[in-house]
């Protein structure tokens, strides 16, 4: 006698987990929402309504891996466009670029990464997160380091809090120009990437002629709660 055929679409294809990402990040660049179900993402991907939990106790452990996601393509297209650049300065300027028109083109995914959504009771952050999130800032911190403020700093105790200081000015600017270039507070528009260049140009001209420095005891970038 034939089995009875199931509706229930099998979930063994393939990379699952990475499937089901790649699924999670189309979602929130078509509707720009967070407000959507496993069961629904699981028909996105073309898999089982109970795949999802096969990699994913729950949503929330899934948006963890989708912002880490969102960091290794943040720090992939930062390193693509430094790559057609020899000046460490013209490098500098290319990845703030690429930071603030990966933020622009999917607000979404960007407040998932920097928002509160995911920041625990101790203002701490998912482990996989901040993994991916400390190679972002290791590629700015290279550039910087290597000459991108006009003149090499190099990569000592002596010089950390001056090193982390130009990146929290560099993060500060692009950071906020994003999230006010995605909420329509600035523009128009079409003429965003003339702001973003104008602005970024600035900073490097400031941070060329002086340097910030942290005072002691600060930091930058989500820190491991104890």
């Amino acid at each position: 006698m034939p089995r009875p055929q199931s509706h229930e679409r099998p979930y063994h294809h393939g990379d699952l987990r990475r499937v089901i990402i790649k699924a999670a990040l189309e979602i929130l660049r078509e509707t720009q929402s967070l407000e959507f179900s496993l069961r629904e993402l699981a028909r996105r991907a073309g898999v089982s309504h109970n795949a999802p939990y096969k990699h994913f106790a729950d949503k929330r452990e899934l948006l963890e891996a989708v912002s880490a996601a969102g960091f290794e393509m943040l720090t992939k297209r930062m390193a693509n466009e430094i790559a057609s650049f020899r000046s460490p300065r013209e490098q500098l300027f290319a990845l703030l670029r690429a930071y603030i028109d990966h933020g622009v083109e999917n607000p979404a995914l960007y407040s998932l990464m920097f928002g509160g959504y995911l920041t625990g009771p101790n203002h701490g952050r998912p482990a996989i997160e901040l993994a991916a999130a400390e190679e972002t800032k290791a590629l700015l911190a290279g550039v910087i380091i290597a000459g991108g403020v006009g003149r090499a700093i190099p990569h000592t105790s002596r010089n950390e809090r001056k090193i982390a200081g130009a990146v929290l000015a560099c993060w500060s600017l692009v950071h906020g120009l994003t999230l006010l270039l995605a909420d329509g507070l600035v523009g128009p528009n079409e003429k965003s990437g003339a702001l973003a260049d104008s602005l970024v140009q600035g900073l490097l001209n400031g941070l060329a002629a002086e340097l910030p420095v942290l005072p002691p005891g600060t930091w930058v970038g989500p820190q491991i709660p104890d």
